[in-house]
């Protein structure tokens, strides 16, 4: 992802490639029909669409990343904002990366993520949990993105985690996955959720 930002320059042009992208991502993942996967992509893209309008978002530049970074150095504004990031381990690479994108595509990964949590929620009560031991599942079993400043839910360990660290521990993730399949779920299911364990292994610098 980010690629799209540099192919196409208008809204329009990466709406198309997001669909393109997401609609066979859902199908491949859920096993869903055409039709199915095609409603979902729209009821989240208008979601991002209508969230960037309303936050003032939508015209942003899409070299916001490197401008955010030049800031970083002269305007003790952004330094105090970019430092409560820094403290959670994001480099100047991952603010290119994320900030770097056009606006529907960080917004569309953030309704992606929230969907794919609310599923995965969905499914565990189905299969008999309560809503607190969903909860903590989904807690367990993937990353939670969002204000790492944000207590009203989680913690310490795990509150959410920046946006900005997401390739990263998309990168780490896949990896451990397929090499170190067993020792990787065991240190989750030793560690309160799965931000917990990535804090722990920024920490190490594994991630």
């Amino acid at each position: 992802m980010g690629i799209f930002s540099k192919l196409f320059g208008s809204s329009s042009d990466i709406e198309k490639q997001l669909e393109a992208l997401y609609i066979p991502m859902f199908q491949t993942m859920t096993g869903m029909p055409l039709t199915q996967a095609k409603s979902i992509f729209h009821s989240l893209i208008k979601v991002a669409k209508e969230e960037s309008l309303k936050e003032g978002t939508s015209k942003l530049p899409q070299n916001s990343g490197d401008i955010l970074l030049e800031k970083e150095s002269t305007d003790p504004h952004f330094k105090s904002i970019q430092a409560k990031k820094r403290s959670e381990g994001v480099r100047d690479e991952d603010i290119r990366w994320w900030w770097n994108m056009h606006d529907l595509e960080r917004r569309m990964m953030i309704q992606v993520d929230i969907w794919s949590a609310f599923a995965l929620f969905l499914k565990l009560k189905e299969d008999g949990l309560s809503e607190e031991e969903a909860g903590k599942r989904v807690k367990k079993s993937r990353p939670i993105f969002g204000n790492p400043d944000d207590t009203s839910t989680t913690t310490g360990e795990d509150r959410p985690l920046p946006f900005e660290l997401k390739d990263r521990i998309n990168i780490y993730n896949q990896k451990r996955s397929q090499t170190d399949t067993e020792k990787l779920k065991n240190e989750i299911a030793e560690s309160s959720s799965f931000n917990a364990l990535i804090r722990k292994e920024i920490r190490k610098g594994t991630v």
